[in-house]
């Protein structure tokens, strides 16, 4: 994927690449609030699986935004431990429970030099965010990854603005 600027550094047609993950496998213990459930050990198995695929198939992440819950949080992490380059998490309250119309008004408001954006949240805003952009029906089980490029500006994104989306669901 093309990171290239122009005059006075401006991205605007640029190749920018939004990857959408869905936080890894987590437990339902008893007397746990949603936000603090953690991942089970398959989630634990499968959260490394993703940065190796995203290692190897995506250029280097700019950018992370990550969902405070602890589930998203932990993913993260193992995530990041297989990366080559580790961009610091943003953790952004929003994106727990968050809607595809308040995803993506918070993908909208991207900075132009941001090349190469993670977003981990949780269904069903993430599938449905996926499934608005490529005007296609998807399903995002737990570690499942959308790799969605745009030649446009994040300000450009919309319904049916990602023609060519990869879908892949890591397992560790």
């Amino acid at each position: 994927m093309l990171r290239t600027t122009g005059q006075n550094g401006d991205m605007s047609g640029a190749q920018r690449t939004l990857v959408v993950l869905r936080h890894a496998k987590s437990a339902w213990p008893q007397a746990v609030g949603d936000q603090q459930r953690p991942l089970t050990a398959r989630g634990r198995r499968d959260a490394p699986a993703v940065g190796r695929w995203l290692r190897d198939n995506v250029d280097e992440i700019t950018a992370v935004l990550c969902s405070p819950a602890v589930r998203a949080m932990q993913t993260w992490e193992l995530v990041s431990e297989e990366l080559d380059a580790r961009a610091e998490a943003q953790i952004d309250e929003r994106l727990y429970g968050a809607s595809a119309a308040e995803l993506l008004t918070i993908i909208r408001a991207l900075p132009d030099t941001a090349a190469s954006v993670l977003l981990i949240g949780h269904n069903p805003g993430v599938e449905d965010l996926v499934s608005v952009l490529t005007g296609i029906p998807q399903l995002l089980k737990t570690s499942a990854i959308a790799v969605l490029p745009t030649a446009g500006r994040w300000t450009d994104l919309g319904p049916h603005t990602i023609a060519e989306p990869t879908l892949v669901t890591p397992r560790g």
